[in-house]
């Protein structure tokens, strides 16, 4: 029985990978931070198949403990702050985690069992001003937030590892994937969240930034196989993992309302721009300066044609399809809670 550790395990890759793994047999044990309250967070209906240890990516000791009591086989680093406006406001938080936090782990594997396969959550938010169009393994990095810039040492560390100890290290450049566990504070949930809670009369409006920042959007459980997959070859390599296609924000928030059945008529540009339904005439989107970022990232569009062929990797859930789960589930989950304050 293949045995393997999950920074991270509570998100939103970590529950979609952790379910992966057990469906495929393997010992899973999961590094979590000690709270006043446990929260399992994403893996709650799956918490008695993992084999939980507490540690924290910035502490090495504990992630020595972890990998002598996992003696895993293959270590996945999905650990991270990971949401780009907090970035702004805990750079060096983030830099802890993101950054040096990579180092710990890949010290933790090299010191207690350097045979472990290690693959290492690199992101799109590296290539940030985008030097070439689509972004692809080649394709020179330029990060455009602290989230980015601690991420890009992440991949370097995780490289340096590989070369000059000889280690199976792996990066996946995965660009946005999405799903019905994503948190509310990113964007794609928070569109989502927002046209159930509208639909119901929980909400009066949804507030966003730059609605032509254009993304290359995924679902997390196609993702996660890609991650699996560079563990399982011969040799260590890393892979960009991407859609190949990029849509805005604003298609995004259209899709979203248009399975609800609300339709959007756009008014204004930029910060003035609004969404009214066309149904009701309501305004149901608005554009807030707050929440623009610092220095934008205009386009993101990832080439995969590397995963696709040497992995033989593909996604099976569209853009369409994933706008749709999101959608579904939201509007489940807030018709119970509009029902709970009627009763």
């Amino acid at each position: 029985m293949k045995k393997a550790l999950i920074t991270g395990i509570t998100g939103q890759d970590g529950s979609y990978l952790a379910e992966l793994l057990l469906e495929k047999g393997y010992r899973v044990y999961g590094l979590m931070r000690r709270k006043s309250v446990v929260d399992y967070g994403n893996v709650e209906h799956i918490k008695d198949k993992i084999n939980f240890i507490y540690g924290d990516m910035t502490d090495l000791v504990s992630l020595i403990s972890a990998m002598k009591i996992s003696q895993a086989d293959e270590v996945y680093n999905l650990a991270a702050q990971s949401f780009v406006a907090t970035s702004w406001e805990q750079p060096l938080a983030t830099a802890e985690i993101d950054a040096i936090g990579v180092t710990n782990i890949l010290e933790a594997i090299r010191t207690v069992k350097p045979a472990t396969r290690f693959y290492q959550a690199s992101t799109s938010e590296m290539f940030g001003l985008v030097q070439e169009i689509p972004q692809k393994e080649s394709t020179p990095f330029y990060p455009r937030s602290p989230y980015g810039v601690a991420k890009l040492y992440g991949h370097w560390i995780t490289k340096n590892y590989r070369e000059s100890f000889g280690m199976f290290a792996c990066s996946g450049i995965l660009f946005n994937h999405e799903s019905e566990r994503r948190g509310k504070e990113f964007v794609t949930r928070k569109i989502t969240n927002a046209v159930a809670r509208i639909k119901y009369g929980l909400q009066e409006f949804l507030e966003l930034g730059n609605l032509d920042a254009k993304r290359d959007w995924g679902h997390s459980k196609d993702y996660v196989m890609a991650m699996w997959l560079m563990l399982q070859q011969e040799k260590p390599d890393d892979y960009v993992i991407a859609t190949n296609e990029t849509r805005t924000v604003r298609e995004f928030v259209q899709s979203a309302f248009s399975i609800a059945g609300m339709n959007i008529q756009w008014q204004g540009e930029g910060v003035n721009e609004i969404g009214i339904d066309k149904i009701t005439k309501k305004v149901v989107v608005k554009v807030n300066p707050k929440y623009f970022r610092p220095a934008e990232v205009d386009v993101l569009i990832g080439d995969a044609y590397k995963a696709e062929t040497k992995l033989n990797w593909n996604r099976e859930i569209s853009f369409e399809n994933l706008v749709e789960r999101m959608v579904r589930n939201d509007l489940e989950i807030t018709k119970r809670e509009a029902e709970d304050k009627v009763r």
